[in-house]
């Protein structure tokens, strides 16, 4: 086994070059439309550093572009439960449990979201949405 940049032994398939090196290039690949590779690396990342939001939230995003949602709003869910600040981290898992079909569980980290930037147009639409499906589905 070779030696990684961090002095720990690299197993076969660890990426080349530290733990800040696997997240820009994480950031890139999810920029650049490559969220399953993004994440692949942003799971390395987190695994190395595992109290780093800006690496959770980059894997978070990397996971629901992914179509990964339930692991999306699992990582969403660890941002707010170390931050409940993080108004992104609500509307995140918002949008997760909703494209999980769980849109009762949907409206409240999205209803946060808005609490929090009511001037967030993304924020408001997402939520409005989310209360009209579940006012049409009583409705039935």
């Amino acid at each position: 086994m070779m030696e990684g940049a961090d002095g720990r032994a690299d197993s076969p398939g660890t990426p080349q070059g530290d733990v800040y090196d696997w997240y820009q290039r994480g950031v890139k690949l999810l920029k650049e439309g490559s969220p399953a590779a993004a994440a692949a690396l942003l799971e390395r990342a987190a695994d190395a550093e595992p109290d780093s939001r800006s690496i959770r939230e980059a894997l978070a995003r990397a996971q629901f572009n992914s179509r990964r949602y339930a692991e999306a709003a699992s990582s969403f869910q660890w941002i707010v439960d170390d931050n409940p600040t993080e108004d992104y981290a609500y509307f995140g898992l918002g949008l997760s449990l909703w494209r999980t079909g769980d849109i009762e569980a949907a409206q409240e980290p999205l209803a946060i979201a808005v609490a929090m930037r009511p001037d967030d147009r993304n924020y408001v639409s997402a939520l409005r949405s989310v209360r009209a499906t579940l006012k049409a589905r009583r409705d039935m």
